[in-house]
């Protein structure tokens, strides 16, 4: 940064090939300089830049390379990128310390214990990031509110009685979880309709973008808990959702899931939109198959004349085809 500083041009001639400048946000000036070397030399590519504030790299990037950048949202690991680190053990890549260790990187490259550093996570994260977006007087009540919501994944968010439960006004629940969700803690699912003005004002439900965290709001102590833990299927719900997320932000593709409901509260976990047709998903945490999970995909294709091949996820260690339906192993996301 000294060096940046003290000539700006000089220090940006000496990488005109390209560089990567990590924790970009600290060098506010770095931006409009940058601007002026990507507008002499069009080459694509050439510069990446990362940071772990994201609302100030945001504000750097809008305010001076606007039209000039690629945004990617990198989210936790995904199991394949697990899997592919030949230091981790295969007993680690069981699925309940996977659930419950989570997906940040520093998990896994430090191994510290998680309740420590997801502790300090979520300090650091409510005091740096939530603090430039909005203006919080009682620590205490948001971390509360974090809780709330954690007990509440998988559900339909019911903004009223989190207003209740948190000692808020119901404007300020909405707020929160819009921070959230800027802040990839949190995502929401929105229900699934064919009047697509329909998807944007029904209810949505919510879920963690990692389980590790999700784990800890719930005061889980360790992987063992959750072979009983009532919310064990939420948990595990959330997880394979975030790992189809992961799939299509690693493919540069716009998250394209949707849950579906009817009158008489049948439910299937999820809806992914290919735009002419749907594919129906369903999620079970149960390690062994039994043919009622196909029920409601089933039940989906009859009277929605999708072509597409239902499908389930399960926490079982085998795949197959079922019933005209694919039964897929959480293995092989």
């Amino acid at each position: 940064m000294r060096r940046f500083e003290a000539d700006p041009k000089g220090f940006l001639a000496v990488y005109k090939d390209g560089a990567v400048f990590d924790e970009a946000q600290r060098c506010p000036d770095l931006f409009s300089y940058l601007q002026g070397a990507v507008d002499g030399d069009r080459r694509m590519g050439r510069f990446v830049l990362t940071g772990s504030s994201q609302f100030q790299l945001i504000s750097g990037i809008s305010q001076s390379l606007a039209g000039r950048v690629v945004s990617l949202n990198l989210l936790p690991f995904s199991v394949s990128e697990l899997r592919a680190d030949e230091h981790i053990e295969d007993r680690q890549l069981e699925l309940n310390n996977i659930l419950f260790q989570g997906l940040y990187p520093p998990i896994w490259d430090r191994f510290p214990r998680p309740s420590l550093w997801y502790s300090n996570y979520a300090q650091n994260y409510v005091e740096r990031d939530v603090r430039l977006l909005i203006n919080i007087n009682d620590l205490n009540t948001f971390q509360r509110f974090l809780r709330l919501c954690a007990a509440r994944c998988g559900q339909m968010i019911n903004y009223s009685e989190l207003a209740a439960a948190t000692g808020v006004t119901h404007n300020t629940i909405k707020a929160w979880i819009s921070v959230l969700e800027a802040s990839y803690i949190v995502f929401t699912l929105k229900p699934f309709h064919n009047n697509f003005s329909k998807r944007l004002v029904k209810t949505p439900k919510l879920y963690f973008y990692d389980s590790g965290l999700l784990c800890w709001l719930l005061s889980i102590q360790n992987s063992q808990q959750l072979d009983f833990h009532p919310m064990r299927g939420a948990i595990f719900e959330s997880f394979v959702i975030c790992e189809l997320i992961k799939q299509r932000f690693n493919s540069l593709l716009a998250n394209n899931l949707y849950f579906w409901r009817d009158r008489s509260g049948t439910e299937i976990d999820v809806i992914e939109d290919a735009g002419i047709d749907q594919l129906p998903i369903e999620i079970k945490s149960s390690q062994t198959f039994q043919n009622r999970f196909l029920k409601t995909v089933t039940r989906w294709k009859s009277i929605s004349g999708s072509s597409a091949v239902p499908q389930l996820i399960y926490g079982g260690d085998k795949s197959f085809t079922h019933l005209d339906c694919m039964v897929r192993s959480w293995q092989d996301l």
